[in-house]
């Protein structure tokens, strides 16, 4: 593609916290997410699987709570728990107000999140995001199967992801695209890296190098 894009993370970045282990709760109700939380703390002290592994855990977690799912319930549990987000004060409204002045300047914007895509498309529609990279479990005769379609949307995938979004090489400089991109942790550093123009919105201390701290007001360019 050709012209500009805005690529942002979600939770820390367009969210004021996580959203993604509530969700997981209240699809799983709490004896079950309890329960699934106790077992994957058990598993992690056997050293069955590295509770440090982020990627793993979620793996687990997913595996554990959403394998067995109708993919239409969970679709119908994403479209409210997006409505939940959108209307109460989950949102950071100085980056919300970022996405549209991106959308008025005609620049093309996409969400590239390690959050499920059940809540994240519902969300992208009504901020008038064009696509979603997001967390997609796998799903077999509309069932989801525990196994996740793609690897986690983080750290590397997120650049990965991104540049097979684009059609852009595997390596080097993306051409023909001015990319924008806002994160707010560790795991958005690759996608931060490869921006011509990276915005952190995470603590000020934690500031990589190749990012400048985003504040409201602050000029596209």
């Amino acid at each position: 593609m050709t012209g500009s894009l805005a690529a942002f993370d979600f939770d820390g970045t367009i969210t004021r916290r996580d959203t993604l282990v509530p969700f997981l709760a209240r699809v799983a109700g709490p004896a079950r997410f309890a329960g699934t939380c106790a077992r994957l703390g058990l598993l992690g002290a056997r050293g069955s699987i590295p509770v440090r592994d982020r990627d793993r855990v979620k793996e687990h977690m997913i595996e554990l709570l959403l394998g067995g799912m109708a993919e239409h319930d969970l679709r119908t549990q994403g479209e409210r728990y997006a409505r939940d987000l959108l209307t109460g004060d989950r949102l950071r409204p100085e980056v919300v107000a970022r996405i549209h002045e991106h959308h008025r300047a005609g620049h093309r914007s996409v969400l590239v999140s390690a959050s499920l895509v059940y809540y994240l498309e519902p969300i992208a529609r009504e901020l008038s995001i064009d696509d979603v990279i997001g967390v997609e479990p796998e799903v077999a005769g509309g069932v989801l199967t525990g196994r996740l379609a793609h690897p986690n949307v983080r750290a590397e995938q997120k650049a990965i992801r991104l540049r097979e979004w684009l059609g852009a090489p595997a390596l080097g400089p993306i051409e023909d695209t001015t990319v924008h991109a806002y994160g707010n942790s560790s795991g958005d550093h690759e996608l931060l890296a490869l921006a011509d123009r990276a915005w952190w919105l995470g603590r000020s201390s934690k500031c990589p190098d190749f990012a400048r701290p985003f504040r409201p007001g602050t000029a596209l360019c």
